[in-house]
């Protein structure tokens, strides 16, 4: 049985009307000059154990002389796995690579054996929406709060340990999982080890990275101008957002989204399949660049359809004005 998580949802993007991109303006994603890549990129880093999760984010400020960095959701110190790094201006789009899921492989001490048909039980129980408090040790309010689990595996059982792989909305505590589904046993349990394998569409057999990478190829590029390390663990800040549904605009329109305009359906090339009113979007230009994040207003097929009205409202602007050439005009206010 195939285990996916929201990121997994398969679209296809169709065509709404024939359109070019002038090559003057803007940048493929993976053609920016340098220093633009490194302040729209993401890290797939591979986090070790010792360090939290903000003194990671922190030291790649230093290696990279960044002002801005943000994480893919924290790991406590002790866990090791994947930490996506979302630097400079490309900080703005952490919440929508949040939102995709992750996955782990947890080592679960349970406290007094049990029959694995037991076992099978809890996990089905533990499966789907479950309500979890956080922990005393965690950086959000305690309060009662629904999380999904989308896939809870047990890969191995011996003795009173369970090896398992568990996929999950983002937020939720998995020491607080073996501790929930230890007292729903009546042995009790806690987490014994936990590494992260992925986070959103951040896999773990994907070209993850350590500190010492990215710190090797920054050294190389300010000693011999060499890019090509840079380039390769620094990924375009659009790899970190594939997962979302696309729509993709004429150059005439990136602009006016640029300073926070609401999409009209004018604007729209492209359309992913699959989205509904209230999904969130990325806006696109037909460079493959990511403009901005935005609400739809209609599904997709409608988007496909309408020549006029709204299709979506810009909720977060992640390309810079100025990118593109100005193709709409302010109204101005009567006297």
């Amino acid at each position: 049985m195939k285990r996916t998580l929201p990121a997994d949802i398969e679209r296809e993007l169709k065509e709404k009307v024939d359109d070019t991109t002038d090559p003057t303006y803007g940048f493929l994603p993976n053609k920016r000059p340098i220093l633009e890549h490194i302040k729209n990129g993401v890290i797939n880093l591979d986090k070790p154990s010792g360090p939290t999760s903000h003194e990671v984010v922190s030291w790649i400020k230093k290696i990279l002389d960044l002002p801005r960095a943000g994480h893919g959701g924290t790991l406590d110190p002790k866990v090791t796995g994947l930490l996506p790094v979302m630097l400079g201006d490309a900080t703005k789009s952490v919440g929508a690579l949040m939102s995709a899921g992750k996955e782990y492989i947890c080592l679960m001490k349970l406290h007094s054996t049990v029959k694995k048909t037991a076992l099978n039980r809890v996990v089905q129980e533990f499966t789907g929406p479950i309500y979890q408090r956080p922990p005393v040790k965690s950086a959000v309010k305690r309060e009662v709060r629904i999380r999904n689990i989308y896939y809870l595996d047990i890969l191995e059982m011996e003795g009173t340990s369970v090896l398992m792989r568990v996929g999950c909305e983002s937020g939720t505590y998995i020491r607080k999982l073996c501790h929930d589904m230890g007292a729903a046993l009546g042995t009790g349990a806690h987490m014994q080890e936990l590494r992260r394998t992925r986070s959103g569409p951040f896999q773990e057999d994907d070209s993850k990275i350590t500190l010492f990478d990215l710190k090797d190829a920054m050294v190389i590029y300010q000693e011999s101008g060499d890019e090509s390390e840079l380039r390769r663990v620094i990924l375009p800040m659009e790899a970190g957002l594939v997962h979302l549904p696309r729509i993709v605009i004429r150059d005439s329109t990136v602009d006016a989204i640029c300073h926070g305009a609401s999409l009209a359906a004018p604007g729209v090339v492209k359309v992913d399949t699959g989205m509904n009113p209230g999904d969130r979007a990325l806006v696109m230009s037909l460079k493959g660049e990511a403009v901005a994040l935005a609400d739809t207003l209609m599904d997709s097929d409608a988007m496909l359809e309408a020549d006029t009205g709204l299709v979506a409202n810009t909720k977060r602007v992640l390309m810079p004005e100025g990118m593109y050439p100005k193709g709409w005009t302010a109204k101005t206010k009567k006297r």
